[in-house]
Formats: structure tokens, sequence, C-alpha cells
């Protein structure tokens, strides 16, 4: 896919012939989603000139996340909602934005993610970007700490941007096909970039990404990182570039704490030292370059297949969400009242409490450990999270997890 052609600047096709026939072959587009997207014509001052829609569930409540999601070059709003963003918003209610870059930006309409005066904080299409996560927040009842950003391509490119500069507005990140912040400053160094990949120490990366917003010290962003293992027009690489840089800029090593496969695909999670999973990989095998769908009404599935949407029977766009803490079982508020004695008085307290609501799952220790609900150890299945021993990890073991809390399961039954 197209990731980056200059802005309206000039600049010599034929200098990139060979590099721009390898890696900006020519996109046709499936047919717009048919789900409803409302454009946004005012967010700011909007400097890097990118328009805004977004997409609104029905019955909203408080408090409730939003994902922004990026597109690839060429591509438009409608185009990357067959990444299955939207109809997730609606089964788990959370709001999405999707920018739109321009032909008057970019000629294949790619995000600017390669210009030092769009990737900077407080300037360009970055500063666009996070203008429109303001003007969600001015209109609807958004958690502030559960604002996530996601993106295919230049779009991927994009996220990391906005994690390196917007640490404090952004929870979680998920670059789909694209590399490290500040992997390139300019159109040449973004050939480089895409293609054999730029190779540095996690450390030299992780200095990039601090830049973003020198000295910021407060709670920073987790990241899911997906690449397919044949992506020919950004290569594999930076999948594991991306990952140095973001182990390192979490002051974590780079060694996966869970190795494992999710629906057959290679899964690896970096966590700190308290057990938080920080940074995940997925390698999508023989996929090459665009956004892996599982289109289907299951609860795992999600997505519309199309150029540069595949269907490879694991939807990006659902496992991100998991990995974000939006997508999953929820929970319960509950109010209890006490009454207590002292000194001969008589006093009422109410304490509201809110706690996760158990969801129980039955099935074989196999099927857990490929939803993610267990792991793979030296041939055993063991629960995420409380790592009790289930048996065997293949078909033939059945095992009932009780979800408990975010991403910890126990064998048990639910009441």
């Amino acid at each position: 896919m197209a990731i980056q052609i200059k802005r309206t600047r000039q600049f010599s096709v034929n200098l990139k012939r060979g590099l721009l026939v390898a890696a900006v072959p020519l996109l046709v587009m499936s047919a717009p989603s048919a789900l409803a997207l409302t454009q946004v014509t005012s967010f700011g001052s909007n400097p890097g000139s990118l328009q805004m829609f977004k997409h609104v569930p029905s019955a909203m409540p408080t408090n409730a996340p939003l994902v922004i999601a990026l597109h690839g070059c060429t591509q438009t709003a409608a185009n990357y909602e067959s990444s299955g963003w939207t109809a997730l918003a609606n089964s788990h209610k959370f709001y999405v934005v999707y920018p739109q870059q321009v032909s008057g930006n970019n000629s294949n309409k790619c995000f600017n993610w390669f210009e030092a005066g769009d990737i900077a904080r407080g300037q360009g299409e970055a500063l666009s970007i996070k203008q429109m996560v303001d003007k969600m927040k001015a209109d609807y009842s958004i958690d502030p700490t559960r604002v996530y950003v996601t993106g295919l391509s230049a779009g991927a490119y994009m996220t990391t941007v906005m994690a390196a500069t917007y640490p404090d507005v952004f929870a979680g990140a998920a670059p789909i096909a694209g590399g490290p912040y500040k992997c390139a400053t300019s159109m040449s160094g973004a050939f480089s970039c895409m293609s054999p990949g730029a190779d540095k120490t996690p450390a030299a990366w992780g200095d990039l990404a601090r830049s973003g917003y020198s000295g910021y010290s407060g709670r920073k962003p987790k990241l899911s990182i997906w690449h397919g293992s044949s992506d020919s027009t950004v290569k594999p690489m930076n999948m594991d570039e991306t990952m140095q840089q973001w182990t390192n800029y979490h002051g974590i090593d780079q060694t996966a704490d869970v190795s494992n496969t999710v629906k057959g695909y290679p899964h690896k999670v970096y966590k700190d030292g308290s057990g938080n999973a920080l940074v995940e990989t997925y390698s999508i095998t023989s996929m090459g370059h665009g956004t892996p769908v599982d289109p289907g009404s299951a609860a795992e599935q999600c997505g519309t297949a199309g150029a540069y949407i595949l269907d490879v029977n694991i939807c990006s766009s659902y496992f991100i969400g998991k990995f974000f803490g939006i997508i999953g079982d929820g929970g319960t508020t509950t109010t209890t009242s006490s009454t207590s004695t002292s000194s001969g008085a008589t006093t009422t307290s109410t304490t509201t409490t809110t706690t996760a609501a158990a969801t129980c799952y039955t099935s074989s220790n196999y099927a857990h450990v490929t939803a993610g609900r267990a792991y793979n150890s030296s041939g055993y299945a063991k629960a995420k999270g409380s790592n009790q021993n289930m048996g065997l990890n293949n078909t033939f073991y059945t095992t009932t997890l009780k979800k408990t809390a975010p991403d910890y399961y126990v064998i048990g039954t639910c009441q």
C-alpha cells in the first residue's frame, strides 16, 4: 500500500520510480461501508487540514472509551470501517473517530508520518488528530483514561506518532503494518524505513519515542503491534524495531514474557515487573500488507474483506480492543448500606463499590489458549493471570475458567 507521497510540494517521481512501483501499487478500494459516519466540520484550529468523521453508537453510557482509527493511503474513513471498529463499537459501546487525509495534503491521501511539521507535539497533523479527541470530549461523556489510537500502514506510522507525542492523551496504541516513531523524517528516509527497514538499538529507538514529549513522566500508552510476515511493502523487521522502541520507552527488556499462538498466529507479550502487559506483537503468518480481519458473526469475528483489509481468520480490531480493555466482560456496580453504633449513636453509611462481573468459559484447553484466556507452557495450558495448571494443551481436556478481573482467569465455576 502507498504510505508516503509527499505533500503537493514538487519532487521527482523518476528519481524514485523503482521504489514507487514496488511500494506504491495502485489501490482499488472496496465499496464504502454501509455503516454511517458523520462528518464533523469544526474541531479546533486544525493546522493539519484533516477531515474528521465520527461514529456514535446508540444508548451510550457515561464515561465511554474512544478509539481513533487511521486509514492507509488512498483509503477513506468509510473504507476503513471495514476493519471492524464501527461494528465493535455498536456492540461494546465506545466511540470511534476516523480522521481522513485529503489530497491537498498528500496526493495519495497518506498521513504525513515522515514530515517534521506533522509529527511534533502541538503541530500539523498530529495536533489536528489530538483536537479531534478534544472535540469528542467536549461533546460527549468520554473517559479521558480510555482513549486509544490505531491505524494501518501510513495510519500505523501516524499511530506511533500520536503515542509518542501525546502519551498524556492515549492509553494505548495499535500500529498495523507500520513502524517506529521517527523512523523517518524525510521522504527519502521513509522509503528506506519501509524497506529494508531501519536498525537501531532499543535505547536509540526509545530516545526517539521520548523526544515526542520531552520530560514527560506520566502514564505511558501500551502497544499492540501487528504485521504480516510476508509484507513486501513495509518489511516485517519494522514490527521488531517498533517492539524494541516501546519496550525501551516503558523501561522493560526485549525478552517476551509470554510466547504463544492466538488463532494459530505467533503472539508475544512483554510485561513489567508487576506483570502488566505493556507491549504485545502479532506476526500474521504469510499475510502481506493490510489489516487482518475475520468476517462473521461470532464474538471474536469482525471486519469485511477488501483491498488491504485481509481475511486471515483473525480480526485485529477485536483482539486490539481486548488488549486495550474496552472489549470484554465489563463489570457491575452495587450499592450497599451498613449501620454501626458508636458511643451510643447509630450512624448509617452507604458505600458504592464496583466489582468485575464474573464470566465463565467452558471449552477445551486448546480453545482457551487460542482465545487468549490461557497460554501454552511446555505442552500444558495455564490460566492467564493466575497461572493455574489446567492440564495438557489439547482438544481432549476441558476446563471451566472464570474471569475475575481484566486478563485474569481462575479454574472454577460461576455461581
